[in-house]
């Protein structure tokens, strides 16, 4: 248990940066599932349209701090190579 005023704090401010972390987690992973439903479907042009959405979703993760760059860089890498085998 935490005994001092800043162990208790640090309690405190790691649950709240988890739950805003996690919410930010889940809206990345969103738009990378609406990217490969599309390519699943194999419609092109959504899937383009769902890569262009997914992109700056993927850029805010790596300003945020909650994805690393290169992690976004090769998925990013990854689903455009699936969208431009369509």
């Amino acid at each position: 248990m935490a005994n001092t005023p800043q162990a208790r704090k640090r309690i405190r401010r790691n649950a709240y940066r988890a739950e805003v972390n996690g919410a930010r987690m889940s809206r990345i992973r969103s738009f990378v599932k609406k990217v490969e439903a599309a390519i699943a479907g194999g419609d092109k042009t959504a899937a383009s349209e769902a890569l262009k959405a997914a992109q700056p979703e993927l850029a805010r993760g790596v300003a945020r701090g909650v994805l690393h760059k290169n992690t976004a860089a090769r998925k990013f890498s990854r689903l455009t190579k699936r969208v431009a085998s369509l």
